[in-house]
Parts: structure tokens; C-alpha cells; sequence
């Protein structure tokens, strides 16, 4: 038997527990920095098949790794597992997880033949937007050993090479001060007007931006009554832009556009966050091309090129990984439409047949990319050969 005929073999075994893990996850949704059941059930389930498990890494409590093999080829497969507030896994992260645990059990049975480790990162809290598990763990050494990282994202449809921008997101908090908002509004100074002109300020800023730029934010806190004027308020936003050098150039006029809220209206702000953005997702190409190949081999034939792969779409802390070593990130459909990620239409797909295929498709690309990868001598040079 060969290395791919093997590790189907092995997936095929762990299919349905897999998927009853995906299920899982996704009926238990946790935010980000909290996923306890979640890792707890990854780990546990890696700790079965055999794997090497560190839980807690790089003082991240739900952070870990889970290795196997010996080969001084070293693979990673991303795991994701965090959700959304207040709509749970609209993102796909239990597929995600899922997958990530299927495609390394698979590539695990062959490993140490082929000269390859396999590692498993959890890497939580994805959606914070802002020094997020990835960022962390790559400051912290998790990832140093390693040659290549892959992972697989649910989508309304399959994109191979999705445009995924850089991002920061921040929260502004404007002070100003409590009066009577009728009797002694003189007295007073309006946090809400503070935001509110900053909110104007930016939607006269996007004349002024690339096409490619986003801006858009919530206000989180508006005043305590309407009798009163609003001393604290709060916003958070995230700006984007397609490379993390663009998001630079973006930062300092958004950020204006808060002070001169603030000045306008005699209130302090105080913008908190945005220093650890995500950045752009550079992807490998012939990690890219194996993995397309290996997916079209399943039945799942990747398009290349068009419109999915020049749009600007959303942003990960993959793209972070990506800078930093050989990266692949494709966007498996779950034939959600027209529900999209972000939406509680789309968590609910999450668990469907179709995203149940797209699991599955997804780690065995993923492991039989690891075979390749290992086996195939320019490709495996070249990512040894790296460092």
C-alpha cells in the first residue's frame, strides 16, 4: 500500500468521530482566549491517536501542540476553534479543527517513513482582531521548528488562493463630563458628540483611501440616559488594508479623525489596541499547487485565478504565519449561499452534510499535501533548505 492509499485508510477509520468532534465544537461555541472544551476535546482526541500533546504552550492556556513523527521535515496544521459573539461558530472554526485533527492523523501514519513531523497548533482566538493566538505564538517561539503550515477555512465556495488583507483592530474610549442634559447641557461635554463627529470625519476620509482600504467599527458604549450627557464612550474598529505597509499609511488618518472628535467637543480619547494587526496572506505556490492537485484528485476540482482570487476578502492571523514560513490557506465550500461567513445562517451550514464533505476533503488534501511535500525531493529541498 502506498503513503496516500495509507493515510486515507487511517482517516477513513477516524471519519466519524471526526465529524461528531466537529458537531461538537460546534454546539458549544467559546470566544476567543476561552476555548477550554474545545482544546480540551482537540487534545484529548490527538492524545488518543498517539500524538505527542503540550497543552497551555507559550503561557497561552488554550493554546497546543501535538506532534508525531520524527522526520526533520516539519509540517504544522493550524488548528482554529474560537467563536463569534453572539453567533457562535458563523465562521466554520469547528470544521476547521476538525479537519486539522483528520488531516494530521492521516499524514501521522506515514510519517516517520517518509522522513516527516507532523505537528498540530492550536492556535486560539483567531476572530479578536488584534494580538491574537498566532501573533502570540509566533513571539513566543511556537512555530521556530517548523518548515511549512497549512490549514483549511469553510467558505460559501472553494477559493484556493483567497485575498486575505492585513488588519488592526482598536478600541477608542472618549472621556468627557456628566450634566444635566436640559437644565445645565453648558456645563456638560458630550462623549457621543466626540464620536459621532469622528464617525463623520471618517466617512468623509474614504474619498481619500484606496478602493482596497476598509473601515468599520461598532459603538460599544453611548451613555448611560438620555437625560444625561454622555461622559464615557466607546467604539472599536478595525481598518484594513492589502498589506500590512498600506495599513500603516491608513492608520494615522483614522486615528486623526478620532482627535478631532476630541477636539471638536473638549473630550480625551484614548485609542487602545491596533499594535499587533494581522497581516497579508502571502500564499505558497507550490504548496498551493500540490494541495489543488490532491483536492482534485477527492473529487474537488480548485478554480484558479478570477475574481475570488484578486477581491479583497477578509483577513487572519494566518496571513502573520505566512510572512514567517511557507503558507497555505484555501477556503473550502460549504454550498452555504446565500448565507456567507459572519452570519447566523452560515454557522448553521456549519454542520450540515456539506460541511461535514468539506471537512473531510479538506484533511485529506491537507495530509496527502504533507506526502507530497515530504516525498517530492525539490519541494521537500527547498523547504529544508530554507532556514
Amino acid at each position: 500500500m502506498d503513503a496516500k492509499a495509507a493515510a486515507r485508510e487511517r482517516f477513513e477509520s477516524d471519519r466519524n468521530r471526526l465529524v461528531e468532534l466537529s458537531h461538537r465544537i460546534h454546539a458549544h461555541p467559546e470566544p476567543g482566549f476561552e476555548e477550554e472544551r474545545a482544546c480540551a476535546w482537540l487534545c484529548e482526541s490527538l492524545d488518543a491517536a498517539g500524538f505527542a500533546v503540550e497543552r497551555g504552550i507559550c503561557e497561552l492556556p488554550t493554546a497546543f501542540r501535538a506532534r508525531a513523527g520524527s522526520g526533520p521535515l516539519h509540517i504544522a496544521i493550524c488548528a482554529e476553534y474560537d467563536c463569534l459573539p453572539g453567533i457562535g461558530h458563523a465562521c466554520g472554526h469547528n470544521v476547521i479543527a476538525a479537519s486539522a485533527v483528520g488531516a494530521a492523523v492521516a499524514a501521522a501514519k506515514v510519517a516517520d517513513e517518509l522522513g516527516l513531523t507532523v505537528s498540530v497548533i492550536g492556535t486560539p482566538a483567531e476572530e479578536v482582531g488584534n494580538a491574537s493566538g498566532k501573533i502570540l505564538l509566533l513571539e513566543r517561539g511556537a512555530f521556530e521548528s517548523i518548515h511549512a503550515a497549512m490549514m483549511v477555512h469553510p467558505a460559501p465556495f472553494d477559493v484556493l488562493r483567497a485575498k486575505i488583507i492585513a488588519a488592526s483592530m482598536f478600541d477608542v474610549h472618549c472621556t468627557g463630563k456628566e450634566s444635566h442634559a436640559s437644565a445645565f447641557p453648558e456645563l456638560g461635554v458630550n462623549a457621543a458628540d466626540a464620536l459621532t463627529i469622528a464617525q463623520t470625519a471618517i466617512g468623509l476620509l474614504r474619498q481619500h483611501i484606496r478602493a482596497t482600504d476598509r473601515i468599520h467599527g461598532i459603538v460599544t458604549q453611548g451613555g448611560v440616559a438620555p437625560n444625561v450627557v454622555p461622559a464615557h464612550t466607546a467604539a472599536r474598529y478595525i481598518i484594513r488594508s492589502e498589506t500590512v505597509a498600506q495599513l500603516a499609511e491608513l492608520r494615522p488618518k483614522v486615528y486623526r479623525c478620532f482627535e478631532a472628535g476630541a477636539l471638536a467637543t473638549g473630550a480625551k480619547v484614548e485609542i487602545v489596541g491596533g499594535d499587533k494587526p494581522y497581516a497579508e496572506m502571502q500564499h505558497n505556490e507550490v504548496m498551493a499547487e500540490i494541495f489543488r492537485r490532491n483536492s482534485q484528485a477527492l473529487g474537488r476540482p480548485f478554480p484558479t485565478g478570477g475574481d475570488l482570487e484578486t477581491r479583497p476578502s477578509g483577513s487572519t492571523d494566518m496571513g502573520n504565519v505566512s510572512l514567517a514560513i511557507p503558507s497555505i490557506h484555501p477556503m473550502i465550500g460549504i454550498h452555504s449561499l446565500p448565507a456567507v461567513n459572519h452570519q447566523p445562517e452560515f454557522a448553521a451550514h456549519c454542520v450540515t452534510a456539506d460541511a461535514d464533505k468539506a471537512l473531510c476533503d479538506g484533511a485529506l488534501a491537507m495530509a496527502w499535501t504533507c506526502i507530497d511535500l515530504a516525498s517530492d525531493s525539490d519541494a521537500r529541498s527547498a523547504l529544508l533548505n530554507r532556514r
